[in-house]
């Protein structure tokens, strides 16, 4: 079994790294309107690109939690579509792959 500790810790940083960016989106889009009409649509445009910043934030804290379970399961580094390893250099760049560079190609 291949050794990815050091990506696991990499792994586990990025996960409370995004954990702690999620807590301020969510307490900024907690906040409440402004009484004055025209902060309000600079408060809702703001909220807008804060919630897809959430959603995308999100996502990668999906797939930053499959890649520790994965590690966790002994199915990290082997590639989802073909059942290849996955390249240390190419997890290295990019942790959270689930496909080797051909089938990801």
């Amino acid at each position: 079994m291949t050794d990815y500790s050091d990506l696991q810790q990499q792994l586990r940083q990025r996960l409370a790294d995004l954990l702690d960016r999620a807590d301020v989106i969510e307490d900024d889009l907690r906040h409440p309107l402004d009484a004055d009409s025209s902060e309000q649509a600079v408060d809702l445009a703001d909220d807008e690109a804060l919630e897809g910043v959430d959603m995308i934030l999100r996502q990668e804290l999906a797939q930053v939690r499959q890649a520790l379970h994965r590690i966790e399961s002994g199915t990290y580094g082997t590639c989802a579509a073909c059942s290849k390893p996955i390249a240390r250099a190419r997890l290295e760049a990019r942790p959270i792959a689930t496909l080797c560079i051909d089938c990801a190609a």
